[in-house]
């Protein structure tokens, strides 16, 4: 039997911390620690939950059933997982995150010279695009080559960033915003959804399970006992990288008060701290991080669809790359607040699913729990998605009314109802599962 040695998991490690960092894990701390002002502790602890807890308990929930995706929703039937996945894959690919990676590197390395004017965007995410297009339609070595130079280049320009955060702050802890006063918490909780991380996750986990076991670990205990080490591993180094990124933004209300997002907050700290030369080198590595990350998106997103769908790789590539362009052109503070809904929307669905997946030992027929709690979730969910646009009228009035519904949490009373209600069905109408092998 193989096992491991230390440097080899902390080589899958660092791996697994390098599939998460993206776009989203560095703008979004620092304009949550800003709003958090003095509340940043608890903020910061509700966004280390979603930003970094569940993206490593979904990791472990993917190691356990030992596939990817389509055996996590497995319980559900076909047709339901196929289309959560179909979601899944559609928020981390053409929606949300793979346009997100252009705006971030325009507004990073372009925005401070040309302003954020629609033509410099446009000329700037078209150049982008045809490059994520021609190393998507091209998958080679080159895209390997790239990640594994830019990821250590990354992880310095972090430390560094990192520490003069600590050590260098542009000011005193700020005021707490509004929005912050009363429950920072829940504000953090819901912050963390923006990574997407535990949406990527569902999509990551079989990758880090293939990795080891491609070095030769065949006993699946073993495969579920390393995903966890270097789950472990990766939520560390995010959870370092979160806490520093927050002290940032807290710290910066004097120099980025009137900042929009994470982006113009990190922007007027580099240069405030570093001046031209770091904002321009800053700029560079981030630009390229986010290109390779496009990269590997747009071609999970072409290898799902193309088995999915009776469409070849090229065409799903071609088609969500123009999509993403058009969608990167509306800009980072627009396409945030779009996708602040769906996300709410659907992070509910992925936070049940994993926590399902993990007890699953509980149940004698999976099933016949995961089906009705799932489908209340929904329910429930997309009414928190349709509120979070600001759309109360929409959403029913006993909804409205519900514990948490105010903080977008409204699916969480109703799905834990009906969890056990399920369960105590389960208990009585369920079969042993050593029953339903032997047929």
């Amino acid at each position: 039997m193989i096992r491991l040695k230390g440097l080899d998991l902390l080589a899958l490690g660092f791996m697994t911390f390098a599939l998460f960092l993206g776009a989203g894990n560095i703008i979004f701390p620092p304009s949550a620690g800003m709003a958090a002002g003095q509340n940043m502790g608890q903020a910061a602890f509700g966004f280390l939950l979603t930003g970094v807890g569940l993206p490593l308990l979904t990791v472990v929930a993917l190691a356990r059933v030992g596939g990817g995706m389509e055996r996590l929703t497995a319980p559900l039937g076909k047709s339901a997982g196929t289309l959560l996945a179909v979601a899944v894959y559609l928020a981390i690919g053409p929606l949300f995150a793979t346009p997100r990676t252009a705006v971030v590197s325009f507004e990073m390395g372009v925005a401070p010279f040309t302003g954020n004017s629609g033509m410099p965007l446009l000329l700037y995410t078209l150049a982008y695009f045809v490059a994520v297009l021609f190393l998507s339609l091209n998958p080679g070595r080159l895209v390997d080559r790239i990640g594994k130079f830019i990821t250590p280049v990354l992880l310095a320009a972090l430390l560094v960033l990192g520490g003069a955060a600590l050590f260098a702050p542009a000011g005193e802890v700020g005021v707490t915003s509004d929005s912050y006063q009363a429950e920072p918490f829940v504000q953090g909780f819901l912050q963390g959804y923006l990574t997407m991380d535990t949406l990527g996750a569902l999509v990551f986990g079989i990758v880090i399970a293939t990795a080891i076991r491609d070095r030769g670990v065949s006993d699946a205990s073993l495969v579920t006992r390393y995903s966890v080490v270097a789950g472990i591993v990766a939520a560390i180094g995010l959870s370092l990288v979160y806490l520093a990124l927050f002290y940032l933004g807290a710290t910066s209300q004097g120099i980025a008060g009137d900042a929009q997002n994470g982006v113009q907050i990190l922007t007027t700290y580099v240069q405030h701290t570093f001046g031209t030369t770091g904002s321009l080198l800053l700029s560079v590595v981030i630009t390229l991080a986010c290109l390779t990350t496009a990269v590997g998106l747009l071609t999970a997103c072409g290898e799902f669809f193309s088995g999915l769908l009776p469409v070849s790789y090229r065409t799903v590539v071609i088609l969500f790359g123009l999509f993403s362009l058009g969608v990167a052109n509306q800009g980072l503070t627009q396409l945030i607040s779009v996708s602040v809904p769906v996300l709410v929307g659907l992070y509910p669905l992925a936070i049940v699913l994993v926590a399902l997946s993990l007890l699953d030992r509980l149940w004698l027929s999976q099933r016949l729990v995961f089906v009705p709690v799932m489908a209340v979730t929904l329910i429930f969910g997309v009414f928190d998605g349709i509120a979070a646009t600001g759309r109360q009228d929409l959403v029913p009035s006993f909804i409205s009314r519900l514990p948490l519904a105010e903080q977008s949490l409204g699916w969480l009373i109703p799905a834990l109802v009906t969890l056990v209600l399920a369960a105590v069905l389960d208990r009585i109408l369920g079969k042993p599962k050593a029953a339903l092998a032997s047929r």
